[in-house]
């Protein structure tokens, strides 16, 4: 397959208050639910959904989560870090939410790594921290495409100012872990519109001084 010429655009849905991303993606055994903002259990029941990938822990991405993998029977997939997340039912509290979150277990522990294989396809796994710890970035490089959960936006980067933020952490996994991915590469971030490594790396405003 050329790069991401003829890949098929992942199927997206956006829920939540902070308007967060969610992506169905197909591969040769099953399909991938990358994160799993409110109301996407909703949104993807009458889908199959055969694993879901978490990029990191925040509510906003892992609202769902317990319920989409009790919906499909899936396994889940996360960082170590976002495991840990996962098992403090107050995780909402702390951002101010009175809600708890229901604990969900990993079947699978994700690091990074080149070729990773999930569903019968090799993701190419980029651990990028500064916004939250255990943050990852999937790179499919049979489609052309990134899913970069809250590291890389269009003209943005993910916010460091939370618990385990670091500006410089970021900024650096940035540069040395996806900039240096195809410049045709479509970026799929876990808010806001796509865009692509070239088009950020030369006119993204925070990434141009370092």
């Amino acid at each position: 397959m050329s790069m991401n010429q003829t890949a098929e655009p992942p199927e997206m849905f956006t829920g939540g208050a902070l308007e967060t991303n969610s992506y169905l993606i197909s591969t040769p055994e099953g399909n991938i639910l990358i994160d799993a903002p409110e109301g996407s259990a909703e949104a993807f029941r009458n889908h199959q959904i055969d694993l879901l990938l978490l990029t990191h822990g925040h509510f906003d991405h892992v609202w769902d989560a317990a319920e989409v993998v009790a919906q499909h029977g899936c396994k889940a997939a996360m960082h170590p870090v976002t495991e840990e997340m996962l098992a403090d039912k107050n995780l909402l509290r702390r951002f101010g939410i009175d809600l708890e979150v229901r604990p969900l277990k990993a079947d699978i522990l994700l690091r990074e790594g080149k070729k990773q294989p999930l569903l019968g396809r090799h993701f190419d796994i980029h651990e990028v921290p500064g916004h939250c710890p255990g943050s990852l970035c999937i790179h499919d490089p049979s489609a052309g495409h990134l899913f970069g959960g809250d590291v890389l936006f269009a003209s943005g980067v993910g916010r460091w100012d939370l618990p385990g933020g670091d500006k410089d952490l970021l900024l650096k996994g940035i540069q040395t872990k996806l900039l240096p991915l195809p410049d045709s590469t479509l970026v799929f971030p876990g808010h806001g519109s796509h865009t692509t490594i070239g088009v950020e790396k030369t006119t993204n405003p925070y990434l141009q001084d370092h």
